[in-house]
């Protein structure tokens, strides 16, 4: 890995609240199965396509890796591996909404949370590219005077900051510990700028560089860099630079609609209380609100990665990382922050690149071979609001990645 570590790495716990769009402080797996999720698994290759032997890593493995995930109380999973255009492996099990037998669609959309910040990541990168910003800019350059205050100063924070997660902007994300909580604000929007403003109500988590600590408001900041440097809103650029020139047509941003299109698997939070709540339905902030499809994750992954969306200098620069402290090691065990991408250890040697999402009810794990070549996404749909059962799940999940990736059957 390439890696350069900061000058200290203070370690700092992210409030329950938090977990709900933090990458990858996404709720587990239950202790026991859910009884009303049944065990059918639906397997059948991408349109209509033959799937590859996928170099030992079959359809069979991933048929038992998703099957694994299900049976650990996850209410719906779809997966798939893509080692070339139209030739996938695609998985299901469980079901699309729990007390039924209705299938999760193998083309379902789900959100992906922060899976968005890789998106955002690699537009602020093509302005670089372009000439238009430096990733050495501080943030106050280019958005003058909206951060400061409580020790938060925008003239020493920079881009390169932002992106890395770096900067030490504290991060208050809106979100809902109890099913009372969701209830009652499933439905509030925020702008970005009173995003910031509750960041900016706490001191910074440490000076600018001095330290590492997951901000989703840091990408905040960065979406409005954007707007005032293209002139138009960031999601016009992600849908220009990104989505059309990859063909990326079914992934969208939900904006104030609450509801997802169809179809797509209800999503589950399984609160401290042991209520189980479907939280389908809510507005989600900006960036997190995006909804996509593993096919599209994995055409993503496989574009940027296969060098169809930055120079080589700026691929470079979004793959030069530093290490991230606990807890979140315990979710990427071996793993490194670059701009906008993880790197984790392949049990099988090397490593791969991606970038994780949480969302209530919605889980995303995904990752690539350095080369682009092969991708996974794994799609779940239940969240719980317990440590030990997350770590559980994401183990399991991570494990069918690294399997898939090394083409290892097992």
């Amino acid at each position: 890995m390439t890696s350069r570590t900061p000058a200290s790495v203070p370690q700092h716990h992210p409030s329950p609240q938090r977990h709900r769009r933090i990458g990858r402080k996404w709720a587990a797996v239950a202790a026991v199965a859910l009884a009303a999720v049944g065990a059918a698994v639906a397997l059948q290759p991408a349109d209509g396509a033959s799937a590859p032997p996928a170099s030992g890593y079959r359809q069979q493995d991933l048929r038992r890796d998703a099957e694994a995930l299900r049976a650990l109380g996850v209410t719906g999973v779809q997966a798939r591996v893509t080692a070339a255009p139209g030739r996938d492996l695609v998985a299901t099990a469980g079901v699309a909404e729990a007390g039924t037998e209705r299938p999760v669609p193998r083309e379902g959309y789900f959100r992906i949370a922060s899976t968005g910040k890789a998106l955002m990541a690699t537009v602020v990168l093509q302005l670089v590219d372009e000439g238009r910003l430096s990733l050495d800019d501080t943030v106050d350059r280019r958005l003058p005077g909206v951060i400061a205050g409580n020790g938060n100063d925008g003239r020493k924070m920079t881009v390169r900051q932002l992106l890395q997660n770096t900067s030490g902007l504290h991060d208050d994300l809106p979100g809902f510990d109890t099913p009372q909580q969701y209830r009652e604000h499933r439905y509030d929007t925020y702008t970005p700028e009173q995003i910031v403003a509750r960041a900016l109500k706490h001191h910074p988590d440490f000076a600018p560089g001095a330290g590492w600590g997951y901000s989703n408001t840091g990408y905040v900041v960065l979406g409005m860099i954007v707007d005032r440097v293209a002139g138009r809103p960031w999601q016009e650029e992600v849908e220009s630079r990104i989505l059309k020139p990859l063909g990326m047509r079914r992934t969208y941003l939900s904006g104030t609609a609450s509801t997802l299109r169809g179809p797509h698997a209800e999503g589950y939070q399984v609160f401290a209380s042991g209520e189980r709540v479907d939280v389908t339905e809510q507005i989600v902030p900006d960036l997190g609100g995006y909804v996509s499809t593993t096919a599209d994750v994995n055409r993503f992954l496989r574009g940027l990665l296969g060098g169809r969306l930055l120079s080589g200098a700026r691929m470079a620069e979004m793959k030069h990382t530093v290490p991230v402290p606990k807890p979140f090691d315990t979710f990427w065990p071996g793993g490194s922050y670059g701009l906008g991408l993880v790197e984790r250890p392949l049990s099988c040697g090397g490593s791969y690149w991606s970038h994780e999402g949480g969302e209530a009810g919605y889980i995303t794990l995904n990752g690539a071979t350095p080369d682009g070549r092969r991708a996974v996404t794994v799609s779940l749909t239940t969240s719980f609001n317990d440590m030990d059962r997350t770590v559980r799940q994401q183990k399991a999940a991570g494990d069918l990645v690294d399997r898939a990736l090394c083409g290892r059957g097992e």
